[in-house]
């Protein structure tokens, strides 16, 4: 059989995503904050793009329906303008604050930032290695307490042996033992020890509570005991009364069973929300927060050069330039505007939310949302992930307000979310002596929302809220 080489014609047809696209894409899933580090890292890359001095750039719109749209919107928001008293209108949730006329007035020195006010949140480590310092400790032990200090855990527990830590320090074990001991008597008391007990009862000793035995044997031996809340046991082997033991039960309570716990965490993450919606007299308004967010422009002053541009490597090398800083500045105000689309629809059909709160909230997917605002089920999804709402009862993220359905009996549906709001707000009511368990909640949710939901479903909401079950929610009498 012969070998030949013959030309072929095929048509086929692919999806080919342009940079345009993928640049549009990549900016809808990021967050806020993550927006604003892209657009400051792009204007010191791209000598084209500048922070525009007016309210922002106008982005041509091809679609003269859409632009007369647009015309109409600013047309209603100047009328808004002058009808409405703003300072009152915005509140709290003001993207400037009502303060910031006042703040333009302080002293440079004055307008320090609250990142350089921020003291440093001491760890647990770094408080542990001060205090071996101070300690009256020898040179050898503090060095010792190092490698102690160097391998205890964020909650406060130490992960190693003994044997371990006097390999990694070199010496015998027998010299890690007083060592050790030191280190528990530290501030936050407890800490390094290796089991729960041991914890406890260095507390107790520092309290001076040892002479109690039946309360360190309460500790040392009959700590899953407690826990599990096996009471009649106790009472007989002790001969103690409920009130008795109810009494150990608080002392306990008092102690700490994971004294790195303070320490161990990490700073707390501020949300800054993307929107706020506002109430004004009947209806929602909706406003986008474009605080610390520059309005690109196109540099007039490197568009002359890339004019006098003498060279094909200058003349491309600009035209790349601009074409990314018209792509950047279209994918923006493409995403604002698709983020825009994606709140007002959620108002539209959250409005119960809106009005009275969670209890009100409505089965919703994402399909709901694509097919209201035409535009596809994974841009809804890109739009809404890591974005935060204001909203007259809370911060929200915007995936909260998907949530699924259950059904009722009269054929209409309940929101998961209202559930379990109804849920913590039941067991929040309850008697501790005898608390709610979840086939009861299950009842209640039916004679109430006449929803029929099964046990395990109530468990599983309950569970996802963090509330332990009815027998560790039960106390004493």
């Amino acid at each position: 059989m012969a070998l030949e080489l013959r030309q072929q014609l095929k048509l086929t047809q692919q999806l080919v995503m342009t940079p345009q696209l993928q640049q549009a894409i990549r900016l809808l899933q990021l967050s806020r904050l993550e927006l604003v580090e892209t657009v400051q890292q792009e204007m010191l890359e791209n000598p084209f793009l500048e922070e525009a001095q007016d309210e922002g750039p106008q982005v041509e719109n091809p679609d003269p329906r859409e632009a007369a749209t647009a015309a109409a919107d600013v047309a209603y928001d100047r009328e808004i303008a002058r009808d409405a008293d703003w300072e009152d209108y915005l509140g709290d949730f003001a993207s400037t604050s009502r303060q910031s006329t006042v703040r333009e007035s302080e002293l440079p020195e004055e307008m320090t930032s609250f990142e350089a006010r921020y003291a440093a949140k001491p760890s647990l480590e770094g408080h542990l290695m001060w205090q071996l310092r101070l300690s009256s400790l020898t040179e050898r032990q503090k060095d010792i307490g190092e490698v102690i200090i160097g391998n205890i855990a964020s909650s406060g527990y130490l992960h190693a042996t003994v044997d371990d830590i006097a390999e990694m320090a070199g010496v015998p074990p027998g010299e890690v033992e007083p060592v050790l001991h030191a280190v528990q008597r530290f501030d936050p008391v407890g800490v390094s020890a290796r089991t729960a007990q041991e914890c406890l009862l260095v507390q107790i000793e520092m309290l001076g509570y040892t002479r109690d035995k039946v309360l360190v044997e309460l500790v040392r031996d009959h700590l899953e005991d407690l826990e599990k809340r096996r009471y009649k046991p106790l009472l007989r082997k002790f001969r103690l009364t409920m009130e008795d033991l109810k009494e150990y039960l608080d002392l306990i309570q008092t102690l700490d069973p994971m004294p790195g716990a303070s320490y161990g965490g990490g700073d707390p993450q501020f949300v800054s929300p993307d929107v706020y919606v506002y109430k004004y007299d009947d209806d929602f308004i909706i406003m986008l927060n474009e605080d610390g967010l520059p309005h690109l422009q196109l540099s007039t002053m490197y568009e002359r050069s890339a004019a006098a541009a003498a060279s094909a490597g200058e003349r491309e090398y600009f035209q790349e330039k601009m074409r990314s800083a018209s792509w950047l500045i279209k994918s923006l105000y493409q995403r604002q505007r698709t983020l825009y689309k994606v709140v007002e629809s959620i108002v539209k059909y959250q409005r119960g939310f809106f009005e009275d709160g969670v209890s009100r909230l409505k089965p919703l997917i994402l399909k709901d949302i694509a097919d209201d605002i035409g535009m596809h089920e994974s841009t809804v999804s890109r739009i809404t992930t890591s974005k935060y709402v204001a909203t007259p009862h809370g911060i929200m993220e915007l995936k909260f307000f998907f949530n699924s359905a259950l059904e009722l009996d009269d054929g209409s549906q309940v929101g998961s979310e209202s559930v379990k709001a109804l849920i913590k707000k039941l067991i929040a009511d309850e008697d501790p002596r005898e608390p709610l368990s979840d086939e009861r909640i299950g009842e209640i949710l039916k004679d109430q929302l006449k929803v029929n939901i099964a046990r395990r479903t109530v468990a599983k909401y309950r569970t996802a809220m963090d509330i332990p079950s009815s027998s560790k929610r039960k106390e004493l009498f």
